[in-house]
């Protein structure tokens, strides 16, 4: 089964998706080894672990999908990636299409701002005319062809020009044929539950760390219609914060001994990168 079908499976069973962010393949083997249906691929999150940089559309194509490739070779989950806003014009759409395709990924959303962007998150986007947009969506889903690709028509028009926009934005690209639409930017309770009413069909939210929003469960949001869940940074600023800890006690005490106990140890480490099935494979096939 392919895993756009994986995923679509799971969106037509009606329970909602959870899809933790993950800046890198180990932490995707992380969320699949927690249990979860899904995974995303952050642009945010793999501009910060490949560049140490914000999330303002730094990372080329070419980047993005080697990401994403390297991702799907760790995980049997479907991934669902960023696609930032294809990367050009038509002709890069249609090849940022193909080239997500190969590499294995389940979903892929697009976005409506005009560059430099800038995550849904922070102040200074700009967008590009809606039409245009919805354009851009149709050249992706041309583009996919018969492959099983879910395509996630995402608009960043909350923080940029309101609620009406938003809602008008997604309800233009859902007429334009995507799989899914996706409102991006929102930090209020009040906006997620006015995207539900007057979104119909499926729809992605994602729930920032730090943001009132994050007080919904799940099932809230379930309820609310929602048919997938990103958790684009709870990976991301958990590990930033314990490695920050864990090096300033080394600074401090001169030694790591102080953070041992919240530290995975070696035998465990080497279990979650599956160096038992690379130690098999030598002793089959090795010299």
């Amino acid at each position: 089964m392919t895993p756009a079908r994986q995923l679509g499976n799971l969106i037509a069973s009606g329970d909602i998706v959870m899809a933790p962010g993950a800046p890198d393949a180990l932490t995707a083997r992380l969320v699949e080894r927690a249990g979860f249906p899904a995974v995303y691929m952050t642009g945010f999150g793999a501009t910060a672990v490949r560049l140490g940089m914000p999330d303002i559309g730094l990372l080329s194509q070419t980047e993005m999908t080697a990401h994403a490739r390297n991702m799907a070779l760790a995980t049997r989950i479907p991934i669902i990636a960023d696609a930032d806003t294809g990367y050009g014009g038509p002709s890069n759409i249609h090849r940022t299409v193909r080239e997500y395709v190969q590499a294995g990924v389940a979903a892929i959303h697009l976005e409506d701002q005009v560059a430099p962007k800038r995550c849904g998150q922070m102040a200074g986007i700009r967008l590009m005319d809606m039409a245009e947009s919805g354009k851009r969506l149709r050249c992706a889903l041309a583009a996919r062809g018969s492959d099983e690709l879910l395509v996630i028509g995402r608009t960043d028009a909350l923080p940029a020009q309101g609620l009406d926009e938003a809602v008008r934005r997604a309800h233009h690209y859902r007429e334009c044929g995507v799989d899914l639409v996706f409102v991006d930017g929102v930090k209020k309770i009040a906006e997620i539950e006015a995207i539900a009413r007057a979104v119909p069909g499926p729809k992605v939210v994602s729930i920032v760390d730090g943001n009132e929003t994050t007080q919904l469960t799940a099932k809230d949001l379930q309820e609310l219609g929602f048919s997938v869940v990103l958790y684009a940074v709870t990976t991301l600023f958990t590990a930033v914060h314990a490695v920050s800890q864990a090096l300033a006690g080394l600074q401090r005490h001169g030694t790591p001994a102080a953070s041992a106990a919240s530290q995975i140890d070696y035998a465990g480490f080497t279990e979650r990168v599956d160096l038992d099935f690379h130690k098999d494979l030598d002793d089959r096939y090795g010299v």
